[in-house]
């Protein structure tokens, strides 16, 4: 039974909460922009017979975070709640100490270090279901692993879904590899991004990223073989097509895509940050579906999810060193509002982390 599980059985009227009741947190109570976080003190989290309490020693921040922030697209409402979130505690990223568990829980033990996801992740405790949690690699700080789990785990399902994932994951068939593939990945200095190009050049891939001109040389550091200035190159003008393309960034049109694509190149959709207000994009997605059995050609999208599977074969290219988080600021918990705002601004190369 969890601290927060013995305080609710306790009359609320008798007892005044304890500094052992309670957690920083930084909360919101409305859609809008950075200004409607604010940090105060809550009640911790109780936990139900599956999940985990986790000691949250470092959070990410990630790009769903910023949209549940903003509320935007409008779409995100219908499950996240209309005039506010019904989790007023942001962040899904996390790394840290277990806390406790549920009874139903078979995997983690009070004291295992843990990073994945949870409800919540921007406070000192957060729950995390059992099956959306691996291990931490030692080795691997807190910081480095709670920038990995959203953006890393959309990064490797798209490529999966553009074939050529195989040859990074542990323990996958031989010859799944995409040596001689050429990869197209736009918006490749983000997290998922960043991720994204590590993955195709661990599976054998020639890689080009397309992103801004003050970005091109990170972008290069993960180790793409080409970068394209999105401000000043067309990847669609015909002189070079890509056997599967990355789409992470921007709403570029079907037509263009596929101009950049082989005669058989697969491009894998998600993200879209230009899309209209009410859907943000996805009905391009659901087009490129739609249009997909008719042509040569595959479009195909994901919507990211994070899996114990992902995150443990995560853990193990961490441990080897097949990818490298890159973190590009730190900030303290309180200052989490000036972490969203950088974010917001589109300054950032790589990955933001909070500390606790």
């Amino acid at each position: 039974m969890t601290t927060g599980q013995q305080a609710k059985e306790t009359p609320a009227s008798n007892v005044a909460p304890t500094s052992e009741d309670t957690m920083q947190a930084v909360v919101q109570d409305a859609y809008g922009s950075a200004d409607v976080l604010r940090l105060t003190r809550i009640p911790k989290p109780e936990i139900a017979g599956n999940e985990v309490l986790v000691r949250v020693h470092s959070a990410g921040l990630d790009r769903g975070t910023w949209h549940v922030m903003h509320g935007k697209p409008y779409a995100l409402r219908l499950a996240f709640g209309f005039r506010g979130p019904k989790n007023p505690v942001p962040g899904l990223d996390l790394a840290g100490t277990v806390e406790a568990v549920g009874p139903e829980v078979t995997r983690y033990a009070v004291g295992n270090h843990v990073f994945g996801v949870g409800k919540g992740s921007f406070a000192q405790y957060a729950v995390a279901g059992e099956d959306h949690l691996a291990l931490k690699p030692a080795g691997i700080s807190f910081e480095q692993a709670a920038v990995v789990p959203v953006s890393a785990c959309t990064a490797l399902q798209a490529l999966r879904a553009g074939g050529i994932a195989g040859g990074v994951e542990m323990g996958t068939p031989a010859g799944q590899t995409a040596t001689g593939l050429k990869v197209l990945i736009t918006g490749a200095s983000g997290g998922v991004g960043g991720y994204a190009v590590q993955f195709a050049k661990a599976a054998g891939a020639e890689v080009t990223g397309v992103c801004s001109d003050g970005k091109m040389d990170h972008v290069l550091s993960l180790g793409a073989d080409h970068v394209i200035d999105y401000a000043k190159q067309n990847f669609a003008d015909g002189s070079r097509r890509y056997d599967v393309i990355i789409d992470l960034a921007g709403n570029p049109s079907l037509k263009r895509l596929r101009r950049a694509l082989t005669h058989s190149g697969t491009a894998v959709l998600t993200g879209g940050e230009e899309g209209g207000p009410l859907t943000g994009g996805m009905d391009r997605q659901f087009r490129a579906l739609a249009l997909s059995p008719f042509i040569s050609q595959k479009l195909t999208m994901i919507v990211g999810a994070e899996r114990s599977e992902d995150l443990e074969s995560l853990a193990e290219l961490l441990q080897a060193g097949t990818i490298v988080p890159a973190i590009d600021r730190s900030y303290p918990l309180h200052q989490v509002p000036e972490a969203m705002r950088y974010f917001d601004a589109g300054k950032t190369r790589g990955k933001i982390a909070i500390t606790m």
